[in-house]
């Protein structure tokens, strides 16, 4: 090969790896990419959240085939208040977080509980909603807020979960176990149990949102187990989770997430 072939081989050979470098470049720097927060022209930026929408009234798809609930009205609040955008993707919940860890989205908001196994690998915002236990009755139930003044009464709860060991620890209660909690509503209704115990989210599900139990029956009294849902980011993405937090914080100061707790919840 002659120098002026060798010569212009050189040239080509550093051209390519220039312009590899370039676009590998534009790729890392990518906010989106890295599991950042994507930066719009207008300099809005637009934090994209995952949501499992089967679980109402906290996510769910309406008749308009749009996702809404308590988390999709509190995250545009949270937005609102923290000056971004916030971007519902529907993800199945069996792989949620595996979608977070390649940077298919900055965070997910989908009915979360916060708990230690999950803090060790990701982080958490601050908690928006205790969606611990309570206590449903029929409406013609009344002076009733606490499991202690159901004494002598049948109470319904899906059996292995947390209202069925809650009855279990009140003297005089009768726990009837369920294997899915929507046949211990229909045995309400039906007027074979006097109460039932499950997650604040699933009973105002059947008793708020149903057509056919709204009528006849109540939330009673406050959560009396600590549940708490939070906002989940990979560990370390602090911008995202400041911001988020920023505009938590704003909502619970102002008494915004009252008010949306109150549209689906109460």
């Amino acid at each position: 090969m002659s120098k002026r072939s060798k010569l212009l081989v050189a040239v080509l050979m550093m051209a390519f790896c220039l312009g590899s470098f370039g676009c590998n470049k534009a790729k890392d720097e990518n906010p989106a990419q890295a599991g950042g927060a994507a930066v719009e022209s207008s300099g809005e930026k637009t934090i994209v959240f995952a949501s499992d929408a089967t679980w109402p009234p906290m996510e769910m798809v309406d008749a308009n085939k749009q996702v809404v609930g308590f988390d999709v009205d509190f995250i545009n609040a949270v937005a609102k208040e923290a000056g971004f955008k916030a971007e519902i993707k529907n993800t199945a919940w069996d792989g949620i977080f595996a979608g977070l860890d390649t940077g298919n989205y900055d965070a997910v908001i989908s009915s979360v509980t916060i708990n230690d196994e999950r803090k060790a690998k990701y982080d958490f915002s601050l908690p928006y909603l205790n969606a611990g236990q309570v206590l449903v009755v029929p409406k013609t139930t009344t002076n009733v807020t606490t499991l202690a003044q159901m004494t002598g009464k049948k109470l319904g709860a899906q059996i292995g979960t947390t209202g069925a060991f809650e009855i279990k620890k009140v003297k005089g209660l009768t726990l009837k176990a369920y294997d899915e909690v929507g046949l211990a509503f229909e045995d309400m209704a039906a007027g074979r149990i006097d109460g039932i115990v499950c997650d604040g989210p699933i009973a105002a599900n059947y008793a708020l949102q149903k057509a056919e139990y709204k009528d006849k029956f109540a939330i009673v009294g406050q959560p009396f187990t600590n549940e708490q849902f939070g906002i989940v980011v990979k560990k370390g993405n602090t911008a995202t989770l400041d911001l988020i937090n920023k505009g938590i914080k704003a909502v619970q100061e102002k008494g915004i997430d009252k008010q949306i707790e109150a549209k689906w919840l109460r």
